[in-house]
């Protein structure tokens, strides 16, 4: 087993608060053997050593930007929809800009992030049903609507659309460009589309051959896919979120919840790192690609989170035999389909011709 960690060159921590100086500046490790096979790896940008994830970048961008506008005032309430990470950024920044902050979350949130959004400080309000055609990400964009005409002065981020969240991720990709003198492939999972979109944004200028492979869950609508229940969290959707950039996809990939689940494990067992379903989803499509491409090719995955909210499900042997998903190690290589809308997906599958399903509709 090797493995390499690229931290960039040490520097003075930024003077505003302590919140704001850990998050960004994470390690980039190589992963190889036993997770790929002798001779091949990738590179894994470990975002999960941000305190809440990923998207603790996007959130302290998102607000600043607001303040500066003067879209929220000194006092105002950030009001937004969130599965746990993006909650949880925002709950920093309302700490550091001492905003209050209510968060809208579903049945499916997981109890110890629904504890640490509350411990945080946010308020957490739970929608008990989902919308019937937008699903949990709709029902819950409509609370927060309704929360907003009852709170004047209220801000909404609108982590689905709004480009600042792809702005935000310009320091993510500029870090990977000190880190590495050349990258080939970028797998991204896919959710609201911000950190792909941003990410690739910038490295597109360093790297003009650069590939984007983005990786969805089986059941999200995002690249045309029909809609259908997901049990994983942090990639997928709905909806169609407007910053997903589509003609910036190589390719594209959907990943089921036990394949998720299979790689996770094996990442954790085989070299002490991991994450969530987004990880796991990510590191299953960067391993087949570091075995099918030519080994001179430099992949970098984004490992968007850690293990540790996802005790009670990815990791948990009693919710994985209830949800069948400990069976799930996959098969050499996927599925590949043509274009979405030739058949439904039901286990990893590629597409290679990737397009917007909005334009199609059009």
């Amino acid at each position: 087993m090797t493995i390499h960690a690229g931290f960039p060159q040490a520097r003075s921590p930024e003077r505003v608060t302590s919140s704001t100086a850990v998050v960004g500046h994470t390690p980039s490790m190589y992963v190889d053997q036993p997770f790929v096979p002798a001779g091949r790896g990738f590179w894994a940008k470990l975002e999960g050593f941000n305190p809440g994830g990923i998207k603790d970048r996007a959130a302290l961008h998102v607000i600043h930007q607001a303040r500066t506008r003067g879209e929220l005032l000194p006092g105002g309430m950030i009001v937004e929809s969130t599965s746990g990470t993006f909650g949880l950024g925002l709950a920093r920044a309302g700490a550091v800009y001492r905003h209050p902050v209510t968060l809208v979350a579903d049945a499916g949130l997981e109890p110890i992030m629904r504890q640490m959004l509350r411990a945080y400080g946010a308020r957490v309000e739970i929608v008990e049903s989902p919308h019937p055609h937008g699903g949990w990400q709709q029902a819950r964009r409509d609370r927060v609507a309704e929360l907003m005409s009852r709170l004047p002065g209220a801000y909404c981020p609108d982590q689905y659309n709004n480009p600042d969240l792809v702005e935000a991720y310009a320091g993510l990709a500029r870090e990977l460009a000190e880190q590495f003198p050349r990258i080939d492939v970028l797998v991204c999972s896919v959710g609201t589309g911000a950190h792909s979109s941003g990410i690739h944004r910038v490295l597109r200028r360093r790297f003009p051959g650069l590939r984007l492979v983005g990786v969805d869950a089986v059941g999200s609508t995002i690249f045309g896919q029909p809609p259908r229940d997901r049990i994983m969290r942090g990639l997928g959707s709905s909806i169609h979120p407007r910053n997903v950039a589509y003609d910036a996809f190589s390719e594209v990939h959907w990943v089921s919840p036990a394949e998720a689940v299979w790689a996770c494990r094996q990442l954790a067992a085989g070299l002490n790192v991991s994450g969530g379903w987004s990880t796991g989803a990510v590191a299953l499509v960067a391993r087949w690609l570091a075995v099918t491409l030519s080994a001179d090719h430099v992949i970098v995955a984004v490992f968007p989170d850690g293990p540790w909210r996802y005790w009670n499900t990815v990791y948990s042997d009693d919710y994985c035999s209830t949800h069948d998903l400990l069976d799930g190690m996959p098969v050499d290589g996927p599925d590949e389909i043509g274009h979405a809308g030739e058949r439904e997906v039901t286990r990893w599958t590629r597409c290679r011709v990737v397009t917007d399903p909005l334009e199609r509709i059009r």
